[in-house]
Protein backbone atom coordinates (compact mmCIF):
# COMPACT_ATOMS: atom_id res chain seq x y z
CA UNK A 1 0.00 0.00 0.00
CA UNK A 2 1.33 3.80 -0.48
CA UNK A 3 3.12 5.75 1.99
CA UNK A 4 1.29 7.57 3.91
CA UNK A 5 0.75 10.98 2.27
CA UNK A 6 2.05 9.90 -0.82
CA UNK A 7 -0.32 8.89 -3.83
CA UNK A 8 2.01 7.26 -6.79
CA UNK A 9 0.01 7.43 -9.99
CA UNK A 10 1.29 5.96 -13.95
CA UNK A 11 0.89 6.74 -17.40
CA UNK A 12 2.18 3.23 -19.40
CA UNK A 13 2.21 2.78 -22.88
CA UNK A 14 3.85 -0.63 -24.54
CA UNK A 15 7.92 -0.33 -26.43
CA UNK A 16 9.88 -3.18 -28.50
CA UNK A 17 11.08 -3.58 -24.94
CA UNK A 18 8.38 -4.30 -22.72
CA UNK A 19 6.50 -1.76 -21.50
CA UNK A 20 7.46 2.23 -20.45
CA UNK A 21 6.37 3.47 -17.54
CA UNK A 22 5.93 7.14 -16.15
CA UNK A 23 5.98 6.68 -12.59
CA UNK A 24 4.57 10.49 -10.77
CA UNK A 25 4.40 11.40 -6.76
CA UNK A 26 1.38 13.51 -6.63
CA UNK A 27 2.15 14.01 -3.48
CA UNK A 28 5.97 15.88 -4.84
CA UNK A 29 5.37 17.34 -8.49
CA UNK A 30 9.85 16.34 -8.52
CA UNK A 31 9.12 13.23 -7.80
CA UNK A 32 9.19 11.84 -11.09
CA UNK A 33 10.56 8.16 -12.26
CA UNK A 34 11.16 6.43 -15.73
CA UNK A 35 10.70 2.75 -15.81
CA UNK A 36 10.88 -0.17 -18.19
CA UNK A 37 9.94 -3.18 -17.12
CA UNK A 38 9.67 -6.34 -19.44
CA UNK A 39 6.49 -7.78 -18.28
CA UNK A 40 3.57 -5.45 -16.92
CA UNK A 41 2.88 -7.63 -13.74
CA UNK A 42 5.49 -6.08 -12.51
CA UNK A 43 4.03 -2.58 -12.00
CA UNK A 44 1.73 -3.94 -9.60
CA UNK A 45 4.19 -4.63 -7.33
CA UNK A 46 4.24 -3.01 -4.11
CA UNK A 47 7.51 -0.35 -4.71
CA UNK A 48 5.96 2.03 -5.27
CA UNK A 49 2.10 1.30 -4.86
CA UNK A 50 0.36 2.35 -7.90
CA UNK A 51 -3.04 4.11 -7.29
CA UNK A 52 -3.62 4.31 -10.37
CA UNK A 53 -2.20 2.92 -14.10
CA UNK A 54 -3.36 4.37 -17.18
CA UNK A 55 -1.97 2.19 -19.97
CA UNK A 56 -2.13 1.77 -23.50
CA UNK A 57 -3.70 -1.21 -24.26
CA UNK A 58 -6.91 -2.52 -25.54
CA UNK A 59 -9.04 -4.34 -21.74
CA UNK A 60 -11.57 -5.72 -22.21
CA UNK A 61 -12.11 -8.04 -25.48
CA UNK A 62 -15.72 -8.69 -26.94
CA UNK A 63 -16.66 -12.59 -27.57
CA UNK A 64 -18.29 -10.80 -31.41
CA UNK A 65 -17.25 -7.43 -32.90
CA UNK A 66 -20.39 -6.04 -34.24
CA UNK A 67 -21.25 -2.80 -37.03
CA UNK A 68 -18.89 -0.18 -35.72
CA UNK A 69 -16.34 -2.31 -33.84
CA UNK A 70 -15.52 -2.43 -29.68
CA UNK A 71 -17.24 0.07 -28.55
CA UNK A 72 -14.10 2.26 -26.59
CA UNK A 73 -12.39 2.94 -29.99
CA UNK A 74 -16.08 4.00 -32.63
CA UNK A 75 -16.29 6.46 -28.94
CA UNK A 76 -12.74 7.77 -29.43
CA UNK A 77 -12.70 8.56 -33.15
CA UNK A 78 -15.37 10.45 -32.68
CA UNK A 79 -12.79 13.23 -31.84
CA UNK A 80 -10.05 12.38 -33.28
CA UNK A 81 -10.53 14.03 -36.67
CA UNK A 82 -7.75 13.77 -38.63
CA UNK A 83 -5.61 11.91 -35.90
CA UNK A 84 -8.36 9.28 -35.85
CA UNK A 85 -6.48 6.64 -37.69
CA UNK A 86 -4.40 5.93 -34.76
CA UNK A 87 -7.11 3.85 -33.01
CA UNK A 88 -6.81 0.53 -34.42
CA UNK A 89 -9.25 -1.77 -34.42
CA UNK A 90 -9.69 -4.27 -32.28
CA UNK A 91 -10.80 -7.97 -33.44
CA UNK A 92 -13.02 -10.47 -30.74
CA UNK A 93 -10.97 -11.93 -27.70
CA UNK A 94 -10.92 -15.52 -29.80
CA UNK A 95 -8.71 -13.43 -32.20
CA UNK A 96 -6.51 -11.76 -30.06
CA UNK A 97 -5.36 -15.20 -28.62
CA UNK A 98 -4.40 -16.51 -31.96
CA UNK A 99 -0.96 -16.57 -32.36
CA UNK A 100 -0.51 -16.25 -36.09
CA UNK A 101 -1.76 -13.72 -38.42
CA UNK A 102 -3.67 -16.02 -40.73
CA UNK A 103 -5.33 -17.90 -37.78
CA UNK A 104 -6.11 -14.58 -36.26
CA UNK A 105 -8.00 -13.49 -39.38
CA UNK A 106 -10.01 -16.08 -40.11
CA UNK A 107 -11.11 -16.53 -36.70
CA UNK A 108 -11.72 -12.50 -36.95
CA UNK A 109 -14.29 -12.72 -39.97
CA UNK A 110 -15.89 -15.16 -37.74
CA UNK A 111 -16.96 -13.30 -35.10
CA UNK A 112 -17.71 -9.92 -36.46
CA UNK A 113 -20.47 -8.35 -38.66
CA UNK A 114 -19.84 -7.49 -40.90
CA UNK A 115 -16.69 -9.91 -41.71
CA UNK A 116 -13.72 -7.97 -40.96
CA UNK A 117 -9.74 -9.23 -40.45
CA UNK A 118 -7.00 -7.70 -38.47
CA UNK A 119 -5.13 -5.40 -39.39
CA UNK A 120 -1.33 -5.57 -39.48
CA UNK A 121 -0.71 -3.44 -36.84
CA UNK A 122 -3.52 -4.69 -34.57
CA UNK A 123 -1.48 -7.37 -35.11
CA UNK A 124 1.73 -6.76 -33.52
CA UNK A 125 0.07 -5.62 -30.11
CA UNK A 126 -1.92 -8.85 -29.39
CA UNK A 127 1.30 -10.30 -27.65
CA UNK A 128 0.78 -7.41 -25.30
CA UNK A 129 -3.08 -7.47 -25.37
CA UNK A 130 -3.41 -11.17 -24.38
CA UNK A 131 -0.64 -10.44 -21.21
CA UNK A 132 -3.32 -7.78 -19.85
CA UNK A 133 -5.74 -9.90 -20.78
CA UNK A 134 -4.86 -12.88 -18.74
CA UNK A 135 -3.67 -10.84 -15.98
CA UNK A 136 -7.04 -8.56 -15.73
CA UNK A 137 -10.09 -8.79 -13.19
CA UNK A 138 -12.82 -6.43 -12.42
CA UNK A 139 -11.16 -5.87 -8.90
CA UNK A 140 -8.26 -4.69 -10.52
CA UNK A 141 -10.30 -2.21 -12.54
CA UNK A 142 -10.09 -0.04 -9.15
CA UNK A 143 -5.96 0.27 -10.41
CA UNK A 144 -5.72 -0.31 -14.34
CA UNK A 145 -7.26 1.96 -16.79
CA UNK A 146 -7.34 1.57 -20.59
CA UNK A 147 -6.31 5.41 -22.11
CA UNK A 148 -5.33 6.51 -25.71
CA UNK A 149 -2.73 9.26 -26.18
CA UNK A 150 -4.32 10.32 -28.97
CA UNK A 151 -7.24 10.71 -26.78
CA UNK A 152 -4.78 12.28 -23.96
CA UNK A 153 -3.49 14.77 -26.41
CA UNK A 154 -6.95 15.75 -27.54
CA UNK A 155 -7.73 16.09 -24.03
CA UNK A 156 -4.79 17.68 -22.33
CA UNK A 157 -5.10 20.31 -25.93
CA UNK A 158 -8.35 21.99 -24.70
CA UNK A 159 -10.55 18.60 -26.53
CA UNK A 160 -8.87 19.70 -29.73
CA UNK A 161 -7.03 16.80 -31.61
CA UNK A 162 -3.59 17.98 -32.57
CA UNK A 163 -2.56 19.15 -35.73
CA UNK A 164 0.26 17.26 -36.43
CA UNK A 165 0.92 13.71 -36.79
CA UNK A 166 3.40 11.97 -34.31
CA UNK A 167 4.20 9.79 -37.35
CA UNK A 168 4.70 9.65 -41.14
CA UNK A 169 5.31 6.65 -43.20
CA UNK A 170 5.62 4.88 -40.06
CA UNK A 171 8.10 7.20 -39.32
CA UNK A 172 8.56 9.44 -36.68
CA UNK A 173 7.73 12.91 -36.90
CA UNK A 174 10.08 15.23 -34.91
CA UNK A 175 7.66 18.68 -35.64
CA UNK A 176 4.74 16.36 -34.15
CA UNK A 177 6.13 14.93 -31.56
CA UNK A 178 7.99 18.46 -30.67
CA UNK A 179 4.38 19.95 -30.40
CA UNK A 180 3.21 17.08 -28.17
CA UNK A 181 6.12 17.69 -25.60
CA UNK A 182 5.34 21.09 -25.81
CA UNK A 183 1.95 20.59 -24.51
CA UNK A 184 3.10 18.16 -21.51
CA UNK A 185 5.38 20.94 -20.58
CA UNK A 186 2.74 23.42 -20.54
CA UNK A 187 1.29 20.94 -18.41
CA UNK A 188 3.67 21.09 -15.79
CA UNK A 189 5.88 17.83 -16.82
CA UNK A 190 9.99 18.76 -16.77
CA UNK A 191 11.20 19.57 -20.21
CA UNK A 192 14.53 17.51 -18.97
CA UNK A 193 12.70 14.76 -18.18
CA UNK A 194 10.56 14.77 -21.55
CA UNK A 195 13.70 15.63 -23.22
CA UNK A 196 16.09 12.69 -21.60
CA UNK A 197 16.72 9.71 -24.35
CA UNK A 198 14.53 6.59 -24.23
CA UNK A 199 15.60 3.59 -23.11
CA UNK A 200 16.71 0.96 -25.36
CA UNK A 201 14.52 -0.05 -27.79
CA UNK A 202 11.99 2.91 -27.00
CA UNK A 203 11.28 5.48 -29.12
CA UNK A 204 10.52 9.33 -28.13
CA UNK A 205 7.34 8.71 -28.87
CA UNK A 206 6.37 5.89 -26.20
CA UNK A 207 8.19 8.03 -23.88
CA UNK A 208 5.63 11.07 -24.80
CA UNK A 209 2.68 8.92 -24.69
CA UNK A 210 3.71 7.86 -20.94
CA UNK A 211 4.10 10.60 -19.98
CA UNK A 212 0.79 12.00 -21.43
CA UNK A 213 -1.42 8.63 -20.02
CA UNK A 214 0.63 10.14 -16.77
CA UNK A 215 -1.71 13.04 -16.89
CA UNK A 216 -4.79 11.15 -17.71
CA UNK A 217 -4.05 8.60 -14.02
CA UNK A 218 -3.92 12.07 -12.79
CA UNK A 219 -7.11 13.17 -13.88
CA UNK A 220 -8.15 9.63 -12.80
CA UNK A 221 -7.24 10.16 -9.36
CA UNK A 222 -8.93 12.95 -9.28
CA UNK A 223 -12.21 12.21 -10.03
CA UNK A 224 -12.40 14.09 -13.20
CA UNK A 225 -11.40 11.82 -16.26
CA UNK A 226 -14.47 10.48 -18.09
CA UNK A 227 -15.24 7.03 -19.91
CA UNK A 228 -15.51 6.42 -23.72
CA UNK A 229 -18.07 5.46 -24.46
CA UNK A 230 -19.93 6.85 -20.96
CA UNK A 231 -22.57 3.53 -21.23
CA UNK A 232 -20.04 1.55 -21.23
CA UNK A 233 -20.59 -2.30 -21.24
CA UNK A 234 -18.74 -5.37 -20.05
CA UNK A 235 -16.77 -8.38 -21.25
CA UNK A 236 -17.63 -11.75 -21.03
CA UNK A 237 -14.88 -11.82 -18.28
CA UNK A 238 -16.76 -9.08 -16.39
CA UNK A 239 -13.72 -6.13 -17.57
CA UNK A 240 -15.59 -3.09 -18.72
CA UNK A 241 -14.64 -1.59 -22.18
CA UNK A 242 -13.73 1.89 -21.94
CA UNK A 243 -10.97 4.36 -23.33
CA UNK A 244 -10.47 6.82 -20.28
CA UNK A 245 -9.34 11.11 -20.72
Amino acid sequence: MPESGQTWIAGVDGCKAGWIAVIRNLADPEDLRLRLVPTFRELLEPEPYLSVIAVDMPIGLPDFISPGGRGPEKAARKHLGMRQSSVFAVPSRGAVHEEEYRAACETALKTSEPPKKVSKQCFYLFQKIREIDALMTPELEARIFEVHPELAFWRLNGEREMSLPKKVKSRANPEGLDQRRDLLVSHGLPPDFLDRKPPRNCGRDDLLDAAANSLIAERIHQGAAEPFPKNYQRDGKGLRMAIWA
